[in-house]
């Protein structure tokens, strides 16, 4: 049984000799797939001890052109798929090797991204050798969002700490990564219309720990480093609650112009703006705006989760202000599910967490154009325990074993929701206990890798999946990553 993780599409062993990476082996691609080609590159390089150099192939448009060098690792941009839906067909590939080399073919370059990512677990490395077993693998993602999301507002987390993340997603073909940069206990991202929110809230955390923000050269090159490798980010400003950090840096977005302290706690929803306030509306637009002109990409969340203490009327009124925000930035919206109270333009995503709560407004909206991204808490929120009185995490949403974040199916998780309207799957990760990148990545394996066969492929064979997750533990080993060895597998590292 091939370790593969998310299980592919359709895979076929045939049995003949395997490709061998050897000295003189290179990776060739057209000028547009090079991004993808540098990370094959560094990957069949890590494995067999030497550099794999990157190539210009000679005739872009043939899989075999002439003068072709031999061994190689070709990849080429094209192989559409008619008949399946465009955001899904795009990121479809097709891996075949052979003795005689080894080629990854995808209509994107995100797609040869995700062939990549295959081509990295197929790898095997003997006493002698590097080899990729003889196998044709036609592989296409279930659903087109799948993403993590990270909390860096409760305890704060380095850019560097972020790349980290960045390459765990893009091993498992997840493709978003959603960070959550504000909340009562910091503002983490600097913005250059708004200086005061990072001069004055950033510094904590939750427990009086350091904080820390992200410079604009910091975002910069964390957007860059996650589109190197497939992944877009979705940042998220979160309004109308969660917001006390916002409030103690601009006294004017409160009623009487006092600030509140700096918080340090982790209750949620005792915080809000408010719409008549004059500052509120300008400070929507210039944070929208500013944060599309430093994020590329379609989307750009604005919360809207837990406003416990904002009037209902009130909190309609302050959605449909950061939705008018978020699209004067010419961004669409993505929010918690809470938003599904306000009206909402066609196509907005409206992120489901809160099994606890009637899905009737979330069904709704979808009936009147959103698409739902389902984060149900109770299986993919990765900062729940592992089991009761395990050392990290919360258990409010139940503990989640590697089992519960597997064994469910999007399509069939909210009642009455047409399963055609679930645009993705995405986990999230809170960090009110964890204070560091270990506590982090301890939290997300082994379970990042069942949310991701779930979003990808299906979680229907929980003991195949079993089998194939067992051995990637010893690549988290050398990848020095912190884990957890759930004992429902026999890990092999």
């Amino acid at each position: 049984m091939l370790p593969l993780v998310p299980r592919p599409a359709s895979i076929r062993t045939r049995g003949g000799a395997p490709f061998a990476i050897v000295p003189g082996t290179v990776v060739l691609a057209p000028a547009a797939a090079a991004g993808p080609a540098e990370v094959v590159a560094r990957v069949l390089g890590e494995a067999a001890g030497f550099v794999v150099p990157v190539q210009r192939a000679p005739d872009e448009g043939s899989r075999h052109g002439a003068g072709t060098p031999r061994p190689a690792v070709v990849l080429t941009l094209g192989g559409e798929q008619p008949g399946v839906a465009p955001d899904r067909a795009r990121e479809g590939y097709r891996l075949t090797a052979d003795a005689a080399g080894v080629h990854l073919t995808s209509p994107t370059v995100d797609g040869l991204h995700r062939a990549a990512a295959t081509l990295r677990q197929l790898l095997e490395t003997r006493a002698t050798s590097t080899i990729i077993p003889d196998v044709q693998i036609d592989d296409i993602p279930r659903y087109a969002w799948r993403g993590l999301s990270v909390d860096v507002a409760r305890h704060f987390l380095t850019a560097a700490d972020l790349e980290s993340v960045i390459e765990l997603l893009a091993a498992y073909k997840l493709n978003v990564l959603h960070v959550h940069l504000t909340d009562d206990q910091g503002w983490r991202l600097d913005l250059p219309s708004r200086p005061e929110l990072v001069a004055r809230s950033s510094a904590g955390a939750v427990g009086g720990d350091p904080g820390g923000a992200y410079s604009v050269a910091d975002w910069a090159r964390l957007v860059r480093h996650a589109a190197a490798r497939g992944v877009t980010v979705v940042p998220e400003i979160d309004v109308p609650g969660h917001v006390n950090a916002a409030l103690h840096a601009v006294p004017a977005l409160n009623p009487d112009g006092v600030a509140p302290e700096v918080y340090q706690g982790t209750a949620v929803g005792f915080s809000s703006l408010r719409r008549d306030v004059p500052e509120t509306v300008p400070f929507l637009a210039d944070v929208f705006a500013d944060l599309a002109a430093m994020t590329p990409g379609r989307y750009l969340h604005l919360g809207g989760d837990e406003a416990h203490h904002t009037p209902p009327d009130e909190y309609v009124r302050l959605v449909g202000a950061a939705v008018q925000a978020v699209r004067a930035a010419g961004r669409e919206v993505v929010g918690w599910q809470e938003i599904a109270a306000a009206p909402l333009p066609e196509g907005t995503v409206v992120q489901l967490w809160d099994t606890r709560a009637d899905p009737a407004p979330v069904v709704a909206a979808a009936r009147a154009g959103a698409r739902v991204l389902l984060s149900p808490a109770d299986r993919v929120y990765l900062d729940m325990a592992y089991r009761p009185g395990h050392p990290l995490g919360l258990d409010w949403a139940g503990c989640i074993e590697l089992h519960d974040a597997y064994a469910w199916d999007p399509a069939t998780t909210v009642p009455g929701l047409d399963p055609a309207a679930v645009i993705g799957v995405e986990a999230a990760i809170w960090t009110e206990t964890l204070r560091t990148r270990d506590d982090v990545m301890a939290m997300l394996l082994p379970r990042l890798a069942a949310v991701a066969e779930v979003a990808w492929s299906s979680s229907g064979d929980w003991e195949s999946f079993r089998e194939r997750v067992a051995p990637h533990a010893a690549s988290w080993d050398r990848a020095g990553l912190a884990w957890y060895p759930s004992p429902q597998v026999s890990w092999r590292r």
